[in-house]
């Protein structure tokens, strides 16, 4: 009888490198990249994550009114907000609110509904100077889209983190790499990672197969799987098939790498509500049309 071989694990493959689609503005303090939906990548393709807009590191002037976004709904999904350069202060019309240092993280489940508001730092404002932030939209299954709202406030400080030989590190948001985990809960498997390596430090990933995978090159560029480069501010689509990813920075870098298992559930989407049926559209607008989101100024 035939001893029964242990399975290899094969590469992740790079699908395709998406350039940073043209600069739209939410509100007038977020001058973003949508790389999807609304850009080359469509929502299923990057279930469970539904949109991601990446405001490029960019200098906002002095200014003493704040820049940002008035109060806006959202329901059946969560936002996770990274400062990479700045600052972000937000508010919420069920009392809640803070400010998303540099380097920290907001992860908002904003389940069964609230009204939102986002705006730079009154201090940082005033001051003007560089700014640079990621906003991640992660879909919640069916079953817990009226979940309670709630906040994740992450420090940088409270990441998880690995340390790589030549000085750089990989910060660990959600899920876990290397034996770390990250302190970010989830509805369902999601890793959410800040790459950091040093110029030529290689970094090894073994994520599971079938899960939607990319890379949104923050600073620097690198070379994926020792053979395509990923240049500053573009992203990598991985094959869901495989599971090893090797990033090597060509120069120091900052890479977020972002991976989870899809949901295969319909996705009905209007604005700022991500519901599974254009009924539960419906009801979304017309709770937030009769006040049941609260108030918030």
């Amino acid at each position: 009888m035939k001893a029964q071989s242990k399975q290899v694990s094969q590469v992740k493959k790079v699908e395709k490198i998406v350039s940073p689609p043209p600069r739209h503005w939410v509100g007038d303090g977020f001058n973003v990249h949508g790389f999807f939906p609304h850009g080359p990548l469509t929502g299923d393709r990057m279930s469970p994550f539904f949109l991601l807009d990446y405001n490029a590191l960019t200098n906002f002037p002095p200014r003493e009114e704040p820049f940002g976004v008035g109060p806006h709904p959202h329901r059946g999904f969560e936002t996770v907000t990274i400062a990479y350069k700045g600052k972000v202060e937000h508010h919420d019309s069920r009392g809640g609110g803070g400010i998303i240092g540099e380097g920290d993280v907001q992860w908002m489940t904003a389940g069964s509904g609230l009204l939102h508001k986002e705006f730079h730092e009154q201090e940082s404002n005033r001051e003007g100077g560089p700014f640079q932030m990621v906003q991640l939209w992660v879909n919640l299954p069916a079953k817990d889209k009226m979940a309670d709202p709630k906040y994740q406030a992450i420090t940088n400080a409270e990441m998880g983190r690995v340390e790589l030989p030549l000085g750089g590190n990989v910060e660990i948001i959600a899920g876990e790499f290397g034996g770390v985990k990250g302190p970010a809960t989830t509805f369902t498997p999601v890793h959410l990672y800040n790459l950091k390596p040093k110029a030529g430090e290689r970094i090894e990933l073994n994520l599971p197969a079938g899960y939607t995978t990319a890379v949104l090159a923050i600073e620097g560029s690198a070379r994926i799987n020792g053979e395509t480069v990923l240049p500053l501010n573009h992203l990598a689509l991985f094959d869901r098939e495989g599971e090893d990813i090797t990033v090597e920075a060509i120069e120091d870098g900052v890479f977020l790498l972002m991976s989870g298992e899809p949901l295969n559930e319909p996705i009905a989407q209007y604005g700022p509500f991500l519901m599974n049926t254009q009924a539960e559209i419906a009801e979304a607008i017309g709770d937030y049309r009769q006040g049941r989101f609260g108030y918030l100024e």
